[in-house]
């Protein structure tokens, strides 16, 4: 059984949809990608994954129910544009303290210094997040979003747009499945080239 399945989820007139219907299955053991068409593709995708936006038709099944409140303590969205997209210019280690408060962690100075040392990031501390080579930059929000209590699936949403080789998000997605925490990649036609696990939406305005 997946952990989070999604069937014909759709937002929007049936005729002119913001969000034509969609479905996505997210397994315990390995990530998923989805393609999204549009410029608010991904993002109300991403939303309806995550139990941020109830969709007007399909639904939404977290462990083979459906749980709103569950749903949302369960599944984390990372690097969702407009929602959860840290400002570009704010120094990495205000990202990483501001995102250590959300999670209810220690979030001073020093903690923020050894959490980046932890990823390797160390010597980015005082560099904007704009500045982060892609990779690095999603591997640190996915670490960040892993540390919320409660969380058993992370949401990424449209990683292709900061660049990069897709062989580096879909190499962190596979990692984090393999420590127990799944990742849904939504975004582009980018997300869902040379995958095993490509599942796809349909036209989007």
């Amino acid at each position: 059984m997946s952990l989070l399945e999604i069937t014909g989820a759709a937002v929007g007139d049936e005729r002119t949809p913001s969000l034509a219907p969609f479905s996505a299955a997210l397994p315990l053991d390995r990530p998923a990608f989805v393609a999204a068409e549009g410029d608010r593709g991904p993002m109300l995708a991403s939303l309806i994954a995550a139990g941020r936006l109830v969709p007007d038709r399909g639904q939404v099944l977290l462990d083979g129910r459906t749980d709103e409140a569950a749903l949302r303590r369960a599944v984390a969205l990372v690097d969702t544009p407009v929602v959860a997209e840290p400002a570009p210019s704010l120094p990495v280690r205000s990202v990483v303290r501001e995102e250590l408060r959300f999670a209810s962690r220690p979030s001073g100075r020093r903690d923020a210094e050894a959490l980046l040392t932890r990823v390797g990031l160390e010597r980015w501390g005082r560099a904007p997040l704009l500045d982060l080579p892609p990779t690095e930059r999603l591997r640190l929000l996915l670490e960040l979003a892993a540390l919320r209590e409660g969380v058993r699936a992370l949401v990424l949403t449209s990683p292709e747009r900061h660049g990069g080789h897709a062989s580096g998000w879909r190499r962190l997605a596979a990692e984090f499945a393999e420590r127990g925490l799944p990742v849904l990649v939504i975004g582009g036609a980018a997300v869902t080239e040379s995958s095993p696990t490509t599942q796809t939406t349909g036209t989007l305005r």
